[in-house]
């Protein structure tokens, strides 16, 4: 009986926007999928791990959400009630995980159980509007008109999340953003369906809607609330790119980065990680003209090439230009780096650094890999035997690398995985034979005992280090040092890394839990 159609002559001006709240919430519900996602590699890390579970837990919520509506006795009213709540879980659902976040430290129950609410809500809107469309006498091709503006608007949602939403709006603001605009689908639904409205469903949306204006509106301020509460210093900078979240902290003098809330730096203790990641490499290599750099957009690794006088060209590549582009431009934080990322020498490229190695022919005298840890397969992949392979057929006849390989104390295994996937990586020159690594440590206090791998295909006599004047940390004697592992941190066995299988993500994820879970 609810199902009949409806005894009012705008019939076509029901059937048309009907279609069209399709479209809109389709695009809404996708993008809060891809917050959800987005937000629970943030916080959670492991990207593809939470991007898989997200996507999983939304579809079968969504499937649960439309073996339910059929329980729902007025399709109309039952739609308008979904975009109700969906604006109100949905446009909340950032500003809250972030806020809880930054309060209790945890962030997955809330998250799975918000997004478990929306695929539910969600997989209910399309069998409501084919059955509304069916109501208000759109008897033809209902369900597969639907379907098709359904799909279109996912696909809109999917290409305008990372070109136009994150960089536009960033997280808190999007959730916001398609919160309200599930409530205006509501209240333009509420004003042409009005004889199945009732004033508890109006006064409910006039509330919601209200709340989510003025959370659209202070979501500056709620954002800074949160980041006040994540960081112990004050937040001087704070952007969501397509690619990461960036955030700038300082107390008096002391200047820290964080990428989607992990530290990269601090300017207290930096030099401890940048000072041993670029000397040795660079004053064991026979020659240093061309330098390479994968990654560090900071520009401090840049900043200590730029120590030799002999460097004539250095190429920057990483992935996210606002970060070259903050440690360039900002008065404040080029200062950091010494104004290094302005020098006429650099050349930046922003990009991906697998690709540029692949594309790229030159050769180079050396390269620095200062990429993030491996803790997803989209890393892992840069850390693997065949990204070493290409490096090393673009490094000159005598040419040297080196990379960060994280902590030998805390991803012991992690370590070791690395400097064995450097060693059985093909060598160019000498076919058939291995490729030589030397393995270090530095002690960083912002993030403990950290290491680098040297490699090549042939590895100079180490007769001492020639160090460039003015270093803060780095002696002859502390590479000699560094060079030595305790009992606790010395080589076990570990598998090479390689695309058909990434054990090294697996060490390092088991070797942080171990010490942090």
């Amino acid at each position: 009986m609810s199902d009949t159609p409806l005894p009012a002559p705008n019939t076509r001006a029901r059937e048309v926007w009907l279609l069209a709240a399709t479209f809109l919430v389709a695009v809404a519900g996708l993008i809060y999928e891809l917050i959800a996602a987005t937000l629970s590699s943030y916080l959670l890390g492991d990207s593809i791990r939470q991007f898989s579970l997200v996507i999983g837990i939304f579809l079968s919520a969504m499937g649960v959400g439309a073996w339910l509506s059929r329980f729902v006795a007025q399709p109309l009213s039952g739609f308008i009630w979904a975009q109700i709540l969906l604006g109100v879980v949905g446009g909340f659902m950032a500003p809250a995980l972030f806020l809880h976040y930054a309060a209790l430290g945890s962030v997955a129950a809330p998250l799975y159980t918000m997004l478990i609410a929306i695929g539910v809500l969600s997989g209910m809107e399309i069998p409501l509007i084919a059955r509304a469309m069916e109501a208000v006498g759109a008897f033809e091709n209902r369900f597969e008109n639907v379907l098709s503006v359904d799909y279109v608007g996912a696909l809109v949602a999917s290409v305008a999340f990372p070109l136009l939403v994150i960089p536009h709006l960033g997280l808190m603001s999007a959730s916001l953003a398609f919160g309200v605009l599930n409530l205006l689908v509501a209240g333009l639904s509420i004003y042409l369906f009005r004889e199945h409205v009732t004033k508890a469903m109006v006064v409910v949306w006039a509330v919601a809607l209200i709340g989510a204006i003025y959370g659209l509106v202070q979501s500056e301020r709620l954002v800074a609330i949160t980041e006040t509460q994540l960081f112990e210093d004050d937040v001087i900078l704070t952007e969501a790119t397509p690619y990461q979240q960036i955030t700038v902290t300082r107390y008096r003098e002391r200047t820290r980065l964080f990428l989607n809330h992990s530290i990269q730096f601090d300017s207290l203790d930096e030099h401890r990680y940048h000072e041993p990641l670029v000397h040795p490499v660079m004053a064991l290599a026979p020659r240093r003209a061309n330098v390479l750099i994968l990654g560090g957009g900071d520009g401090m690794a840049v900043r200590e090439v730029l120590r030799y006088a002999d460097v004539e060209t250095i190429t920057l590549v990483d992935l996210d230009p606002r970060v070259t582009e903050i440690f360039r431009d900002h008065p404040d934080l080029s200062l950091l780096n010494d104004k290094s990322l302005s020098d006429p020498r650099v050349d930046i490229q922003n990009g991906d650094a697998w690709q540029f190695v692949e594309k790229n022919s030159r050769v180079f005298d050396v390269i620095i890999v200062d990429l993030p840890d491996p803790k997803t397969v989209a890393l892992s992949k840069l850390y693997s035997r065949q990204f070493y392979g290409l490096l090393m057929e673009r490094l000159s006849a005598q040419g040297l690398m080196v990379t960060q390989a994280g902590s030998p104390f805390f991803a012991r295994q992690a370590f070791w995985s690395i400097a064995n996937t450097l060693e059985s990586t093909r060598n160019p020159q000498a076919p058939g034979k291995d490729l030589g690594v030397i393995a270090y440590h530095s002690y960083v206090p912002s993030f403990g005992e950290w290491g680098f791998v040297i490699s090549g295909p042939h590895l100079p006599a180490d007769r001492g280090l020639q160090l460039p004047q003015g270093l803060s940390y780095l002696t002859p004697e502390i590479w000699q040092a560094a060079q030595v592992f305790g009992a606790d941190m010395d080589r076990i066995e570990a598998e090479a890394n390689t695309m058909q299988a990434h054990p090294l993500v697996a060490y390092y994820l088991d070797g942080w839990d171990y010490w942090f879970r």
